[in-house]
């Protein structure tokens, strides 16, 4: 068998429908076997960034490995970008770029290039990778393949990259499917769930904060089962927001720099935290950790170097979430868990003394006010995918996202552009079901050409640009530490008509920017005849509203602006 076809076959033995690529010379051998041996979907984007992130959009839905191909060269390296996003964001991938032949290989010659396009990505890519090899033996691939999907699947999930010289793509091989190789897991200590279950029925604030890792490991009915058993309070990172329905009565809301303010008070008042799938970054805790580390803190964590890395005196349990849950149900469900009431109202007290839709005095549009508008009349949506900017932090604070609906954003690498072609994955692992875009007007413009591939694949995506015409977060920095001096936000930039643009594109559009305005846009979002269309509705948004609350930097994550002051610069 060819190796192209092989591989072609590989991706769809997976159960992996759809791939994404822009194609270029090094990578023709691998498309031309995918169109003419598999049923598979090829999407053609209009830049290898898209695609890497459209790959990470299918992989997040369908929890398989989302493939993104390019050629060599600027094909490869402009995947990068995506690859870090999967490799901080835990989400599994298989990135394969086409290398030049194998005799154009520069090797240990002390020269910049040999063949033409040749770079060596395998180096460049092998920091934000799990698994990261250029193939120079053709019989080596059926090894390679099942060991990258594997490594992309197995623990923390993540991206791996394989680069394959266009000969060896063209070699015939033997073919043969290896079998997956089940790791055992190490046995959790029995006396740890015991002092868990002990400490659970003794707190009196007790809090879980409920993180990405939940869905990356597939525990989510796992968590389900636990939180109705336990019935303790759940507070969640940013991209865990979509692990509890909006309408959960345990549901507390979302924590870190730009947080719920009642939930980051509940999160520095609790005496017992349970850590599930997060971290614990700093954009969660903020850069004072010692106030969190006055209290008992349980972090269940894959990888044992996250266990008192920032967050000081946790007691770790070092596995995989299924595993946990499992042991765990084996202890709790003999017992039954009351928790005192007093706590519950207590941060139902809070949430009537901060309400999200109170923390900004801004001219025109309320943003918060919009999210609330835009996701109760948004039932149909399967997905959210928020960019990275204010309407981000916007969105987090706002949203309401039902038990089903997902939410997708870039979280470690924080990068714009994501949300457009991250939702054209999405939504094709959804069988192209709606999904809704909110997106910036500076982020929208990173990957704005991907507009034209949600046309062409007649995607029901509906993209909301929060038009504040200036980098807005950027701009709430400049006036905090530069005295309102705004250089490259408001000075030196600006945002076209985006209206205009998507109905060039094909895609119907209007603009608001009143108040007013809002409940006749999303119900022209959603009727009958636009339901299953891509549309893009324009919110525009005064170019000085800010994303409050936000932590004061260098104070407790529960004194937050602009009522609290920073005390330092960030530096993050």
């Amino acid at each position: 068998m060819k190796v192209s076809d092989f591989i072609a076959k590989f991706i769809e033995n997976k159960g992996i429908s759809s791939v994404f690529e822009l194609s270029g010379g090094m990578i023709t051998h691998i498309l031309d076997s995918i169109n003419q041996k598999t049923d598979i979907s090829i999407i053609t984007m209009h830049h290898e960034q898209g695609a890497a992130f459209a790959a990470e959009g299918f992989a997040r839905i369908s929890g398989l490995p989302g493939v993104a191909l390019a050629t060599s060269g600027p094909g490869a390296t402009n995947l990068l970008t995506g690859i870090g996003s999967c490799y901080f964001d835990s989400t599994p991938a298989i990135f394969i770029t086409g290398q030049v032949n194998r005799h154009e290989l520069k090797r240990e010659k002390e020269i910049r290039q040999l063949g033409f396009q040749e770079t060596d990505i395998v180096s460049m890519a092998k920091p934000i990778t799990k698994y990261c090899i250029q193939i120079s033996n053709p019989n080596d691939i059926p090894r390679i393949f099942e060991k990258a999907y594997q490594l992309a699947l197995e623990g923390r999930p993540g991206p791996v990259l394989i680069d394959i010289p266009m000969d060896v793509q063209r070699t015939q091989i033997e073919t043969f499917f290896y079998k997956n190789e089940q790791k055992n897991q190490e046995e959790i200590d029995l006396a740890v769930l015991q002092k868990l279950l002990f400490d659970i029925k003794q707190a009196k604030r007790p809090l879980i904060l409920a993180g990405r890792g939940i869905k990356a490991s597939n525990s989510k009915d796992l968590f389900d089962k636990f939180l109705k058993q336990t019935k303790i309070p759940v507070i969640t990172t940013l991209l865990g927001l979509d692990l509890i329905g909006f309408d959960n009565l345990q549901r507390v809301g979302f924590i870190g720099s730009y947080g719920n303010r009642w939930a980051n008070i509940a999160f520095g008042e609790c005496d017992l935290l349970i850590v599930l799938g997060s971290r614990l970054d700093i954009r969660q805790t903020g850069a004072d950790t010692q106030f969190i580390e006055n209290r008992k803190i349980y972090h269940i964590d894959c990888e044992k170097d996250e266990i008192n890395n920032r967050v000081k005196g946790c007691v770790g349990i070092v596995t995989d979430l299924k595993s946990f849950f499992s042991s765990f149900e084996n202890i709790y469900s003999k017992f039954i868990f009351d928790l005192p009431n007093d706590w519950v109202k207590h941060i139902i007290d809070l949430k009537l003394t901060w309400p999200d839709t109170k923390e900004l005095v801004s001219e025109g549009i309320n943003p918060n006010v919009f999210m609330h508008a835009l996701s109760s009349q948004s039932q149909k949506a399967k997905a959210y995918l928020a960019d990275v900017g204010s309407h981000q932090m916007w969105a987090a604070q706002s949203l309401e996202i039902t038990e089903g609906q997902h939410f997708l954003t870039s979280g470690g690498m924080g990068a714009m552009g994501f949300s457009l072609p991250a939702s054209i994955g999405a939504s094709i692992a959804l069988n192209k079901q709606p999904v809704v875009v909110l997106v910036g007007d500076g982020s929208i413009q990173i990957n704005i050409q991907e507009l034209q591939t949600i046309v062409r694949n007649k995607l029901p995506i509906k993209i909301i640009v929060l038009n504040n015409n200036s980098l807005g977060m950027i701009r709430q920095f400049q006036d905090s530490y530069f005295d309102s001096r705004y250089q490259s936000t408001l000075w030196g930039y600006n945002a076209p008509d985006f209206a205009k643009v998507s109905i060039a594109y094909g895609i119907e559009a209007i603009t608001i920017s009143e108040p007013n305005e809002i409940n006749d846009a999303i119900d022209w979002l959603w009727n009958n005849e636009n339901t299953l269309s891509p549309q893009l509705l324009q919110v525009m948004i005064n170019p000085h509203t800010n994303t409050y609350p936000k932590i004061a930097f260098g104070r407790p994550i529960t004194e937050m602006e602009p009522f609290a002051k920073p005390i330092e610069m960030e530096g993050t």
